[in-house]
């Protein structure tokens, strides 16, 4: 028990160098952080800051930025979980003897209970407190993603999985609702800056960390990177996060039935969205009956919640203006967002020949754009109007998927790098002045529902994209190797030139007259999916182009933040 006593300390010195990193990173706000760190760390010991945590709540005069470092971890942490597991599949059966069928539960089961928990953090958070709401959360969080690296059977994997998921659903909001409360106005771009690093950074580096990760260790480790974060998380967030005195917990009736379908609506659309390629789609009876289901439900759960006295979600923000025109908005861009980053590793690896760790790293360009962008933008969304930054973000992300429309087999790494990274800083001057503009107007009594239901169409809209970009990748490239097949005939004398040459040259590595032929034939279907994949990818983009387009002209739906004037301001 002595060595409890450097819990403070540790956390100092940890967040010096955090606070060095952000200034490096342009945050200058931030300079005045470490003494008032030191002081207040100096002040707690760790016999009295766990026990005594109303007195903690009563503290008031915490630098905002220490808030905001505090909740940074367990955001990314959580959201490097979404993709830091997806290389490891592989070896996770191999070591589990499970079949890779069977093994993508790992990944479903987490999106499920995640997607679950997300709309209802609000209510949550009102229920049983907003701190002590977080802090169960990380804790959870830490502790199956331990379970996770040790089970050794996969159905407690799957189960571990699930419990992961549903702590880690209610980081998102519960972090970003901490720092929109904790920022005045006209200070939150700084703030979404920040947060926006881990949200659009963390499913980049996943794969490049999962890669390693396995490769170098084991998969298991996969999950066990997670302990040293979510301790330092829960000890950060215990000292410096507390709840504002408009959130008290409720003493209402708890909405069993509209839990009961939201739960049931958004599993069944879950499972079917990430099992929908596999299965064929509609030809399966299974997803049928899941999309059948979802839709059902979903609309009995809409019905609830408008009639109810105290619903589990409140939809009564969406009447605010601005609020509806981001969410619909941030769904969109994590369909853009999430489709481009499930196709390009598929292009990379099936066409190209790029193992998994050079995958990820050819991928670290958008990371380095939003590492780039995302706190030069927090600094100057205050000081010009945050529409005309958003539609400038949605013509870079236009331009970027617009440029990978235009490649072509001979791709090179410039060729690649360039557009990612144009990407990655487009997606910043996006992802900060849409969280702005949504979130001025929202009184901060609501902002708990504000933030669920905002996340929660940001990953909706991601499971959308990667289903939608997937299937339309799959079917371009049945339709352009139908139509490539149709010119490779007997009556075609490029095809019959080609044979030829092709057969030629098997003959002469030894092969026999029929080897030779079956060689000839092999070589030349495979240049037909090969180019039939590479046309299917430049059409997926395009469509993804069109989709950026369509988006810039709602900017103008949107209303300026009024810089602390508005309602948000109001609710101190």
């Amino acid at each position: 028990m002595q060595y409890f006593g450097t819990g403070p300390t540790i956390a100092r010195g940890f967040c010096a160098g955090a606070l060095a990193i952000l200034r490096i990173c342009t945050f200058e706000p931030v300079i005045s952080l470490l003494p008032q760190l030191t002081a207040l760390g100096s002040s707690l010991s760790w016999d009295r800051s766990l026990p005594n945590l109303p007195a903690m709540s009563e503290h008031r005069h915490v630098n905002p930025w220490i808030i905001a470092i505090s909740v940074m971890f367990c955001t990314f942490m959580e959201v490097l979980d979404t993709t830091v597991v997806n290389v490891s599949l592989p070896h996770i059966a191999g070591n589990l003897s499970a079949t890779i069928d069977e093994v993508t539960w790992v990944l479903t089961s987490y999106l499920v209970a995640n997607a679950i928990i997300l709309p209802i953090t609000g209510w949550l958070s009102n229920y049983f407190g907003r701190k002590r709401l977080l802090l169960f959360s990380v804790m959870g969080f830490t502790l199956s993603s331990f379970l996770c690296g040790a089970a050794p059977s996969l159905p407690l994997l799957i189960l571990f999985r699930l419990t992961q998921g549903a702590c880690g659903g209610a980081l998102q909001p519960l972090s970003q609702a901490v720092l929109l409360e904790s920022f005045p106005p006209e200070s939150r771009g700084k703030a979404m800056g920040f947060w926006g690093l881990g949200i659009v950074v963390a499913p980049v580096l996943g794969p490049v960390l999962g890669g390693w990760l396995t490769d170098s260790y084991s998969w298991r480790w996969v999950f066990y990177i997670n302990l040293p974060v979510g301790l330092l998380s829960i000890l950060m967030v215990q000292m410096f996060v507390f709840d504002p005195p408009y959130i008290k917990r409720a003493k209402a009736s708890i909405d069993y039935w509209g839990i009961g379908m939201l739960t049931v609506w958004i599993g069944a659309l879950q499972i079917a969205f990430d099992k929908g390629e596999e299965l064929d789609w509609f030809s399966s009876h299974f997803i049928t009956i899941l999309i059948v289901t979802s839709v059902t439900f979903a609309i009995a759960f809409l019905v609830r919640e408008l009639v109810a006295e105290h619903p589990v979600v409140n939809l009564k923000v969406f009447l605010i203006r601005s609020y509806s025109a981001g969410v619909f908005l941030m769904t969109v861009l994590g369909f853009v967002l999430y489709g481009s980053i499930v196709v390009i590793p598929i292009w990379l690896q099936t066409l190209l020949g790029y193992p998994a760790m050079a995958t990820g790293l050819t991928m670290a360009p958008r990371g380095l754009g939003s590492m780039i962008g995302m706190p030069l933008i927090g600094m100057i969304v205050g000081r010009f109007d945050a529409r005309k930054i958003l539609a400038v973000g949605l013509f870079l992300g236009a331009l970027s998927t617009w440029q990978l429309s235009q490649l072509n087999l001979n791709v090179g790494f410039w060729d690649l790098f360039w557009p990612q990274a144009i990407q990655g800083f487009g997606l910043s001057m996006v992802f900060v002045p849409l969280t702005t503009i949504s979130m001025n107007p929202v009184p901060r009594e609501a902002m708990g529902n504000a933030t669920s239901l905002f996340n929660l169409m940001r990953n909706l809209g991601g499971s959308v994209g990667i289903a939608v970009v997937t299937l339309m990748n799959t079917r371009y490239q049945q339709k352009y190797t139908s139509i490539l097949g149709e010119h490779v005939s007997n009556g075609s004398t490029p095809a019959a030139q080609w044979f030829g040459s092709l057969r030629s040259l098997y003959l002469s590595t030894g092969s026999g007259p029929g080897l030779s032929d079956q060689q000839a034939y092999a070589s030349i279907f495979g240049m037909v999916e090969r180019e039939a994949a590479m046309r299917a990818f430049v059409d997926v983009f395009q469509v993804l182009t069109i989709a950026f387009v369509l988006m810039i002209p709602l900017t103008l739906i949107m209303r300026r933040p009024k810089d602390g004037r508005g309602p948000a301001a109001g609710a101190h």
